[in-house]
């Protein structure tokens, strides 16, 4: 249990480091970019991926559509902690599992029993719920989680997709990936250097780095608790979902005062209700 709930505060610990970087000045880019050095040197030093293994038959091309895809998602988290709060931003990340449960009822024709159904019927209004602002002078920016949900579900589907590629390990793959994700932000912070003038400063390797150990403490223990509960993933699954939706929501209500309205949280509890029985459904298999 242990592990699983490290994996929790790492990953609600993610969009804290987020909210408080607004104070110091900081890069939202090159804190992605730092995030992912770190994340990479730890993946090395962490799971000794045989890099010579990695060939030109792996598959490369999901490679490189996640390793676009996860700074880019990265970033628009950010601007959706910024923009919309911990609270809304965590929950709809967490509501993205329904992204890879209708990939695999919609593509790879798995069964869709009453109770995903139900789950799927629940988790719609209760998103928009969630996503609802309280009337203020504020634009509601819901674009901005609703890029994070369906960006993480996307990503989701296709590590699913690099999981049944059997030739590499995992952890070797991840890495591959990481690396990826590194040396697109490295170029992105070099064109900003150069052309708008941006300086890299202290804070943002601060940040960067803490962001990319949090990121990496996230993988690894979730890692780890699959293991622990190996006979009962939906243990994992569920506590891992309804953690970070809970405590991300106490942190940001009681830590940062963010308001939310009586729809906001009927959408958090309809969300977990939809949680719920996603996890019954899969062990009614």
């Amino acid at each position: 249990m242990l592990f699983l709930i490290l994996s929790i505060l790492c990953s609600v610990s993610v969009g804290v480091l987020f909210k408080i970087a607004r104070k110091y000045n900081t890069s939202n880019t090159q804190i992605v970019a730092y995030n992912y050095i770190f994340a990479l040197s730890l993946c090395y030093l962490s799971f000794s991926p045989d890099i010579t293994a990695i060939s030109v038959a792996a598959p490369w091309n999901l490679y490189i559509v996640i390793g676009v895809l996860l700074p880019s998602i990265f970033l628009f988290l950010a601007l959706s902690i910024k923009h919309m709060g911990i609270v809304k931003t965590d929950a709809a990340q967490r509501l993205s599992l329904f992204i890879p449960i209708l990939a695999a009822w919609l593509l790879f024709k798995e069964d869709f029993n009453i109770l995903k159904v139900i789950a799927l019927l629940i988790a719609i209004p209760a998103l928009l719920l969630i996503l609802n602002k309280p009337t203020d002078k504020t634009t509601n920016k819901w674009i901005y989680p609703a890029v994070v949900l369906f960006g993480f579900g996307i990503i989701d589907v296709l590590f699913k997709q690099i999981a049944t590629y059997t030739d590499l390990p995992y952890t070797t793959s991840l890495f591959a990936i990481f690396a990826i994700s590194m040396t697109i932000m490295i170029v992105v912070i070099i064109y900003e250097i150069i052309f708008k003038k941006v300086k890299l400063t202290a804070n943002n390797i601060l940040f960067g780095g803490l962001v990319g150990i949090l990121n990496f403490g996230n993988i690894l223990f979730y890692l780890k608790a699959h293991k622990e509960f190996a006979d009962n993933p939906s243990t994992v699954f569920a506590g891992m979902n309804m953690g970070v939706i809970i405590i991300g929501s106490l942190i940001g209500i009681l830590i940062f005062k963010e308001k939310q309205s009586k729809m906001n949280y009927l959408g958090l509890f309809l969300a977990l209700i939809a949680i719920v029985l996603i996890v019954i459904s899969q062990n009614s298999k």
